[in-house]
């Protein structure tokens, strides 16, 4: 667990345009997060996972988020970019995970969607 902290932590937190971040467990519906702490309650995972079987109505209804409504940008069979105001999460999926990088405002979501894309290719190259 240490070894995915630190990967999330030097991957996407150190950018410094990625306010949090979580790693899920597509089977078990487990998150492991970076520090400072994503807060993901069991509801929120679920709603990561549901989101990559319906992308056609993701792309056109959004999805409720930690309390809040996210609009949509792009939804696709591996990514999803949505944002609510000027804050927004990236979702990549892999072969067995979800990788999540929330950001906020004063931050470059393209930063924060350079760094997640990158980190999510790199863990599928590595079959994870």
């Amino acid at each position: 667990m240490a070894q995915i902290q630190n990967l999330l932590y030097d991957s996407l937190i150190k950018t410094q345009h990625v306010e949090s971040a979580a790693l899920i467990k597509i089977k078990d519906g487990i998150a492991f997060t970076s520090p400072p702490r994503l807060n993901l309650q069991p509801q929120h995972i679920q709603v990561i996972i549901d989101a990559f079987k319906n992308t056609a109505a993701l792309r056109r209804e959004g999805f409720n988020f930690r309390e809040k409504n996210y609009k949509c940008v792009r939804a696709d069979k591996n990514s999803v970019y949505a944002k609510c105001d000027n804050e927004g999460v990236i979702m990549v999926k892999t072969k067995s995970n979800i990788l999540i990088a929330v950001y906020r405002e004063g931050m470059y979501p393209s930063v924060c969607v350079e760094a997640t894309e990158k980190l999510g290719s790199y863990l599928r190259e590595k079959e994870l």
